[in-house]
């Protein structure tokens, strides 16, 4: 063995194997790791052994963004089981040595290299560092050593986000080491040993260039150049079908290679290539260009092949090199490379696409994709590549007329500066002229309109023009327009860890995944916050993330050196404010008064609220900022900005003050919400406090109000939180009736978490104003809320709010008070007290002409009635109350009724009555309200189950317990699986008779 090399761990002892299924070897016997979610525990704990994996880390590599509400107990239960496979024989007082508690999560004590994972990893690095010492022996014998621990695919069968990404990289890793071994082979004289395994890799990753590159090499070592030759076809056939690229540069050097080479030239060495951990690819495995930075720069030897199969540049011409260098951290965008190589490049001789342009957001990565995929087509214009920086986002410089560019480009293609005509359009037709015949790239980066680069969308055939802009530019004659938008997180990840290094963006990869967010997944704020973790070793990513997450210092922590996010934003702001052009002017102020809302997106009618203007108008300047890339545009009618670009719109000052603009949108929004309340549940009686004076839409129907709703819900509450907070007591008024026109809306939808959250800012809002009102309206909400999550604390909010009732004088409110205790004291089994509640909101209701009262309070004593065993008052009650609601018209209470009804009936041994009335309801419920659905599902497997109809009430039991879960309600949960384990109960009864 080389030197060099680790020492393997000894066979006895343990050992975890995670190339292949999850194992564990003790002592030389393999034992069993648990079931799958158990091994990806294993398998977390083994990639960083000695290492503390933390709770969260575990649960998110087990269930992403899915994680069980069990999750946390799961992981304890597969820690444990872990500790009794690796230690059998520990004694129940004795503390674990393998797996061990550390702060914040679990270690795993073993070797590394008792882990067949990281001793693969050691092989690969003593085979690589033999390769460099000359010892081509040791590399293989190294290689070999590798490759026989695969027993692969690796982590089979084990389920969860880790072990997804983990078995990718050890892929990864395992087809460089084959790759290796074959170059080694190679390298050693012996390419007919590395040809089985080379074919047999090119054809299970066909669109992997480095296997086909080794062949093409092992068959011209072995002489057979014809074999070689056809090789590079095959690969160069399989790329264009299924990617629409071409060869890279590894390829296409081989085929030079094979094509120049005689019988009896010596094989030259193939290029080394670093392990595939550290290597950036492109799409379809393709390896990185080789070529030195700033080498478009240098003038080649005259009559060079510059592209297999392509042509030659001509002696003597003047051929411009002006690209700036390759970016060398690039990553991604594999889809948009395809496209642009596709319509720049196309395979099938055909000429390139005259005019392509790449439009989107400031800080979007435009211009470096523009960069990297005009170096990769270069051999495509072997005239040469022109550049030129039209700069359209450059705030405070002048940006440089057509004129100018196009003598910036005549005295690059070698026109001498006297010879170039002073008017424009002889200096364009002189262009034309110059181009004829040639096949060049011209680059213009961020031109800031179409008319700066309208000269250049007619060139001859053979020139293409690459523009990048801020701006849509898809009106112009000819335009093909690739949009491009935020990085993916796989991609933005990556290039994190290009700036910052993978070790520290992969040991926190959830608050990677957090700091990919805060920055938008914009390449310019990625570079800013990797560039600032590469110049701060001791931040961890979370501390920068913990500074990001401050909104208000966002911006200001996006800076680095001369890089900065809100400068970008800056410039096409500045661009639109400075125009001649009204729209570009109004675009400019609607933007500002945009940050003013922080809300996830707004409608036409919103902004018009907002700014005061007609909507024809309003709309004209959201599409004209969609065009600047500035706001994104959602489904008709609907626009959001990204939000670094909302962090910079609330900077901007709004015209006219924040307070009126403010107070008109906000008034639109509590106008519309009770509206579309009062439309979809006439019955009810909706809060109208405070009283707005603006004006909201109207509806036709239900169906429409409720749609209304739904789409708006999260806008709404995010304005009416924002506006509850505001030091200004009319805004946080305002606020607070968009927060009490949902009440009936939330309940009905089951809106748990909303109900408390609202109502807990009502109360807050209510005592900062000295408002009862307000407060007494968020005790209900509160209390509601509290209700469905069955906390004993809506008790004393219910308490509260009928206690605010009265000193208010408010008789309809107190009597609601009273219907929603006597509600909470049937939860909790205090029934007299329950029906004294519900008696005295009766009466009250009765006094006061509240029929929708008199209804609930109706339903609330027959609910006591039934837990206090006075059953028949309770169908009095019941049908008492239901030909109320059918007469009323209230299709909600008649549906409640028949529920509670149906229930009676089973508790009275109706039970064929009771399931004909509850089957006829359900698909009432299910639409009216998620509660009445979850009380309908557990008497319906209730009446299945004491008719016999036990296959049945199974269903319907599963079906109760499903919904309870999604609803996420405590109480009918508890009910549902009770009245499940019954109805399974008795069918295992009937199974063992």
């Amino acid at each position: 063995m080389h030197p060099a090399d680790p020492r393997p761990p000894s066979t006895s002892g343990l050992v975890i194997g995670l190339l292949g299924p999850v194992v564990g070897t003790r002592d030389g016997k393999a034992f069993d790791l648990g079931p799958p979610l158990q091994q990806a525990v294993a398998a977390m704990l083994a990639t960083w052994p000695g290492r503390v994996v933390t709770l969260p880390q575990l649960i998110a590599g087990l269930w992403g963004e899915t994680a069980p509400n069990s999750s946390q107990q799961s992981v304890y239960t597969y820690i444990a089981g872990l500790r009794r496979a690796f230690e059998p024989g520990r004694g129940r007082r004795q503390p674990p040595r393998t797996v061990t508690k550390a702060p914040g999560g679990y270690l795993l004590r073993l070797d590394p290299l008792a882990i067949d994972a990281h001793l693969f990893s050691a092989r690969l690095e003593s085979a690589s560092k033999a390769r460099t010492a000359g010892d081509l022996s040791a590399a293989l014998r190294a290689l070999d050593e590798a490759l026989a621990l695969w027993r692969g695919p690796a982590l089979s069968g084990v389920p969860g986000p880790f072990a997804e990404g983990e078995r990718a990289r050890l892929d990864e890793l395992h087809l460089t080491a084959v790759e290796a071994r074959a170059e080694v082979l190679t390298l050693l004289g012996r390419p007919e040993d590395a040809l089985a395994p080379l074919r047999e890799l090119a054809r299970r990753h066909p669109l992997r260039e480095r296997p086909h590159e080794l062949l093409m090499l092992a068959l011209h070592a072995c002489g057979r150049q014809a074999e070689a030759l056809r090789a590079f076809e095959k690969a160069r056939r399989v790329l264009a079908e299924e990617l629409g690229a071409d060869p890279g540069d590894g390829l296409r050097h081989a085929h030079r290679l094979v094509l120049s080479a005689s019988g009896d030239d010596p094989p030259a060495a193939p290029a080394r290539r670093e392990p595939a951990s550290v290597r950036s690819r492109g799409e379809g495995g393709r390896s990185p260009s080789h070529r030195a930075p700033g080498e478009d720069d240098v003038q080649p030897p005259s009559g060079r092949a510059d592209r297999a199969g392509g042509g030659v540049e001509p002696a003597g011409r003047h051929v411009p090199r002006q690209l700036p260098r390759d970016p060398a951290a690039f990553v991604g965008r594999a889809r948009e490379i395809v496209r642009l190589k596709s319509l720049l490049d196309p395979w099938g001789g055909e000429p390139p696409h005259p005019f392509v342009v790449i439009c989107g957001p400031p800080g979007v990565g435009k211009s470096t994709l523009a960069v990297h995929v005009a170096h990769a087509v270069r051999d495509r214009f072997p005239d040469g590549r022109l550049y030129v920086n039209l700069r359209g986002g450059t705030p405070n410089v002048p940006r440089p007329s057509a004129y100018e560019v196009l003598c910036r480009l005549l005295r690059g293609l070698g026109t001498p500066g006297a010879a170039i005509p002073a008017d424009e359009d002889e200096a364009a037709a002189l262009l034309r002229s110059t181009l004829h015949g040639r096949r060049l790239l011209v680059l213009l980066d961020d031109a800031a309109d179409h008319a700066q680069v309208r000269p250049f969308a007619a060139l001859p055939p053979g020139t293409a023009v690459l523009v990048t802009s801020r701006e849509s530019l898809a009106a112009g004659d000819g335009c093909a327009q690739v949009r491009l938008g935020p990085m993916s997180d796989a991609e933005a990840t990556a290039m994190l860890a290009k700036y910052a290094g993978a070790d520290r963006v992969s040991a926190d990869l959830k608050q990677t995944g957090r700091l990919v967010r805060l920055c938008d997944g914009f390449p310019l704020a990625l570079r800013i916050a990797g560039a600032r973790l590469a110049d701060r070793p001791d931040w961890s990513v979370a501390a920068l993330t913990e500074r990001l997450s401050d909104e208000r210092r966002r911006l200001r922590e996006l800076e680095a050196g001369d890089l900065a996010v809100r400068s970008s934003l800056a410039a096409s702001w500045s661009a639109l404010s400075g125009s001649t052009r009204e729209t570009d002017a109004a675009a400019a102020r609607l933007l500002a008064l945009l940050g003013l809302l922080h809300v996830p997106d707004v409608t036409v009618e919103a902004a018009a609220a907002l700014s005061g203007d007609p909507e024809p108008e309003v709309e004209r300047a959201l599409e004209r900022l969609c065009d600047a890339h500035l706001l994104e545009a959602g489904e008709p009618g609907r626009y959001h900005p990204h939000d670094l670009v909302r962090l910079f719109a609330a900077e901007l000052p709004p015209p006219g003050g924040r307070t009126a603009p403010l107070l008109r949108v906000l008034g639109f929004y509590a106008e519309s919400a009770r509206a579309a309340a009062r439309t979809s549940d006439p019955h009810r009686v909706h809060c109208l406090y405070p009283p707005i004076d603006a004006t909201g839409r109207t509806f036709c129907d239900a169906a429409e109000a409720d749609d209304w709703l739904g789409r708006e819900e999260a806008t709404l509450l995010a304005a009416a939180y924002q506006a509850m907070a505001d030091p200004d007591d009319g805004v946080a008024r305002a606020g607070a009736a968009i927060g009490l026109a949902l009440w009936w809306y939330q309940q009905k939808n089951y809106r748990v978490t909303d109900l408390v959250a609202t109502g807990e800012r009502l109360v807050a809002t209510g005592e900062r104003l000295r408002d009862e009102v307000i407060e007494m309206h968020g005790y209900a909400h509160m209390a509601t809320g509290r209700y469905f999550l069955n906390d004993i604390a809506c008790l004393a909010h219910n308490e509260r709010h009928l206690a605010l009732a009265r000193r208010l004088g408010d008789r309809f409110e107190e009597q609601r008070a009273h219907g929603n205790l006597a509600a909470t004291l049937l939860r909790w089994e205090r029934f007299e007290e329950s029906l004294d509640h519900a008696l005295g909101q009766r009466a009250i209701a009765r006094e006061i002409g509240s029929d929708v009262g008199e209804r609930y309070a109706l339903l609330a004593a027959a609910r006591a009635y039934v837990e206090l065993g006075r059953v028949e008052e309770a169908v009095g009650v019941l049908d008492e109350g239901a030909a109320m609601a059918e007469r009323a018209g209230d299709v909600h209470s008649a549906t409640e009724f028949a529920v509670w009804r149906g229930r009676v009936m089973i508790a009275l041994g109706r039970c064929e009555a009771a399931l004909g009335l509850l089957t006829g309801v359900l698909e009432r419920g299910r639409i009216l309200s998620r509660t009445t659905e979850m009380g309908c599902l557990v008497y319906l497997a209730r009446a299945h189950r004491m008719l016999g109809q036990i296959d049945e009430a199974v269903r319907r039991g599963v079906e109760a317990v499903a919904m309870a879960e999604r609803a996420g309600s405590t109480y009918w949960l508890e009910e549902a699986k009770a009245e499940r384990a019954l109805a399974i109960a008795a069918r295992a009864a009937m199974t063992t008779r």
